[in-house]
Parts: C-alpha cells; structure tokens; sequence
C-alpha cells in the first residue's frame, strides 16, 4: 500500500487572484515582508499496490483529474507503507 501526497499549484505564468487578496491582506495586516502568496491544492491518497508502476498511477491520476495540466503543475511525494 502506498500513501501518495500531492501538491497542486498554478503555473508561473498564470495570475493568481485569490494569492494577489492574501497577500493585500497580509500587507494591511503589516506583514510587508510577505514577498508573495501563491494558493495551491494538497491532496493524500491511499494507493493498493498493484501490478501497475505507481509513478504511472499517479501521475495519470493527476492529469487525468487532480491538475489542469494547462494552467496547473504538480509533484508527488510517494510513502510505501508496510501494513501488519
């Protein structure tokens, strides 16, 4: 069994208005050292093993649903867990 976390954010290149209203709030709150606020998605799945490379699973549930591979990037961080 595999415990996949995955982190979902907007492209570089891609506004990001609800980051932009963070960040203006933070600066009204006198947190001026606050650079920038990018808004992301985190997501924790729980995998079976199968015959199926696990990087091949994820990353086409990730195109496939989690991201917009358009607008969106993603990575992956991958735990096996041993259960007894």
């Amino acid at each position: 069994m595999f415990k996949v976390k995955v982190y979902v954010t907007l492209r570089e290149s891609v506004l990001d208005p609800q980051g932009t209203a963070v960040k203006s709030s933070l600066h009204s709150m006198n947190y001026n050292e606050v650079a920038d606020v990018r808004i992301g998605k985190y997501m924790e799945l729980t995998i079976e093993k199968t015959d199926r490379d696990i990087d091949d699973v994820v990353n086409e549930l990730c195109t496939r649903l989690l991201a917009n591979p358009v607008i969106e990037d993603y990575r992956y961080e991958i735990e096996e867990v041993v259960v007894q």
